[in-house]
């Protein structure tokens, strides 16, 4: 399957901003079963720099400098990627979640490394005993860990209500928790955190979801906008993901652009501007599927 996704964010300030320094996450990386075909930043004013680099974690970022005096900012990103289908793991097949790590042992190596960052406190999560308890009714002594982790996710889908209204990106954790409402962000890190604290690596995911659903299905949580979910490391099947958001586990309907610790690694657009007054923005975020585009593949 080739999904096609345009990405539009439009900035307008109230006063005039002479120079603005930003850092883009907007590009399609390629993963095991995601081949990114193409991609396209249009920014308007034009950048006066533009550089381009790989991140430590293998994300493809941009960053731009823009000197012209303006009072709107719009950047456009267009992915094409192929998705790849895989079947879907056998949880009950992962080694118990609190078995002991081979990782956790010398001699070490990049790997370990790799891994263990995503075990420890970052910018939007924190290790908690709230979200250890929470966690727990999900990971009994001796359970599977995917089994385990899928329960987690179902338990997030059931005990919290989808509000865009009663969150920021700042909210914390324990708010969420007790408010028991959020978005996408902040589930990915609700489930990022209950994991850390019972001491399995999770990492953040930033992209994209295709809801079309069949007739008389229900329509998915996050179509037109971003959309955000977990990935969580098993040392039998390496890194899996999860989307608690809609209580699946991801395999060709989510188009990955980043992952990182949290939202703070893998922003789309973030930056610092001089000027600009108030200001507002808006997003718009079209994914569909090119048309014939499974059967072109399975020709391939």
């Amino acid at each position: 399957m080739i999904l096609c996704s345009r990405h539009k964010t439009t900035y307008c300030y109230s006063d005039p901003v002479s120079l603005c320094h930003n850092l883009l996450h907007l590009s399609a990386r390629n993963t095991p079963t995601q081949v990114c075909l193409s991609s396209e930043i249009e920014i308007h004013p034009e950048p006066a720099a533009h550089a381009e680099r790989v991140d430590c974690f293998g994300n493809s970022t941009a960053f731009v400098t823009i000197q012209a005096n303006h009072k709107q900012l719009e950047f456009s990103a267009t992915n094409r990627v192929r998705l790849i289908s895989q079947p879907a793991p056998d949880l009950t097949r992962s080694p118990a979640w609190d078995a002991p790590h081979p990782r956790n042992a010398p001699p070490y190596d990049a790997a370990d490394l790799e891994v263990w960052q995503f075990l420890y406190d970052s910018p939007y999560v924190s290790r908690e005993p709230e979200l250890a308890r929470y966690a727990a009714d999900s990971f009994p002594p001796g359970r599977p860990l995917l089994q385990a982790v899928m329960d987690l996710t179902t338990r997030i889908f059931n005990d919290f209500t989808y509000d865009p209204r009663a969150t920021t990106i700042a909210t914390p954790l324990n708010h969420v928790l007790e408010s028991r409402k959020g978005v996408c962000q902040d589930f990915a890190h609700l489930e990022i955190g209950c994991l850390r604290s019972l001491g399995i690596p999770a990492r953040y995911v930033s992209g994209y979801l295709l809801t079309t659903p069949p007739p008389g299905q229900p329509r998915l949580i996050g179509i037109d906008a971003s959309h955000a979910w977990v990935s969580v490391y098993c040392p039998t099947h390496g890194w899996v993901d999860f989307d608690p958001t809609n209580n699946l586990i991801p395999n060709d309907r989510h188009v990955v652009l980043a992952w990182g610790r949290d939202y703070h690694d893998v922003s789309p657009i973030k930056g610092v501007i001089l000027g600009g007054g108030k200001h507002s923005v808006s997003v718009s975020v079209d994914l569909a599927e090119e048309p014939n585009s499974q059967y072109s593949f399975n020709l391939t």
